[in-house]
């Protein structure tokens, strides 16, 4: 009984030894090849993992640096350039925006803000045109001069699409959009899918100087600095009464500063050298101010 527990009990620890084995040389292969693999995949599935989009911004400030903001809160790799003559004003970029003037080549959509100097802008958009590719959409603000025009510059006219880009504006929910005749229902696809992402709903318009908000907006200014050539109020007055009397978010004059009163100057002589109409003649005061700041509060 005695030597049959012992029997029992050696053969109890053989195969408990067996169950701790060390693994064969084969086991041992089978094993690192299986680690090998799984790293292998997890390697394959961070490569796969999709870059950011890239978009390309220049021209004047602060329409850069706004454009820029909107972009990067809604996920998109941000390079950006500012035209020469702004470089030495003080920009508020954020630190996620890479700021470079040479283009990069995987670029996806360029946007081209400039709104004062229609050499520079043409300079700009073939600059665009040469590095991107022909696939990549280029939105320019066409306030000034027609997106049609502007797409004569450049080589793939199809990619030019007009945007109505004024400072103030930029933020709002809304964005006008002025197809050119060359421009294919893909591209306008393109382009709206891209404002989808950055919440902005689109409004189609005829591809004209000045567009529709910009348009109305800086008349009303021309007509206020009209008012005050002749005497007929205070520039806060006239602010006060638009604000109070006929809900303007803020006044014609003060609306005027933030704009910039040399973006409000262009868009003005943009539309009365396009249209020889004497409702869009500019109040001389205007010419002064664009040039010379805000001297009746000095």
């Amino acid at each position: 009984m005695k030597k049959n527990k012992k029997k029992s009990k050696i053969s109890n620890a053989k195969t408990a030894a067996k169950a701790i084995k060390v693994p064969s040389n084969k086991k041992k292969k089978e094993t690192e090849e299986h680690a090998i693999q799984k790293k292998e995949a997890k390697h394959s599935q961070e490569k796969r993992k999709p870059e950011k989009t890239l978009v390309y911004v220049l021209g004047e400030t602060p329409m850069v640096e706004q454009y820029a903001e909107i972009c990067i809160a809604r996920g998109y790799d941000v390079y950006a350039s500012l035209n020469e003559s702004y470089l030495k004003e003080q920009s508020t970029f954020s630190p996620s925006v890479t700021i470079t003037s040479t283009i990069p080549k995987n670029t996806s959509i360029a946007i081209e803000l400039t709104n004062t100097n229609i050499p520079v802008k043409k300079k700009n958009l073939e600059k665009l045109a040469k590095a991107l590719p022909e696939t990549a959409p280029i939105l320019s603000s066409s306030v000034i001069i027609t997106a049609t025009e502007q797409s004569a510059w450049i080589a793939g006219k199809h990619r030019l699409v007009g945007i109505a880009a004024l400072p103030t504006l930029i933020d709002k929910p809304l964005v006008e959009i002025a197809p050119t005749i060359y421009m294919p229902k893909e591209t306008l696809d393109v382009v709206s899918r891209f404002f989808r992402t950055i919440n902005k709903e689109i409004e189609i318009v005829q591809d004209r100087i000045g567009m529709v908000l910009p348009r109305i907006l800086c008349q009303v200014i021309n007509e206020a600095a009209f008012a005050i050539i002749e005497n007929i109020a205070a520039p806060e007055d006239i602010d006060k009464a638009m604000t109070l009397c006929m809900q303007f978010p803020r006044g014609p004059i003060k609306w005027a500063e933030q704009i910039g009163f040399d973006q409000v100057y262009a868009v003005l002589t943009a539309l009365y050298t396009d249209l020889q109409e004497e409702r869009y003649r500019i109040a001389p005061i205007l010419k002064q101010m664009a040039s010379t700041g805000i001297w009746w509060k000095q």
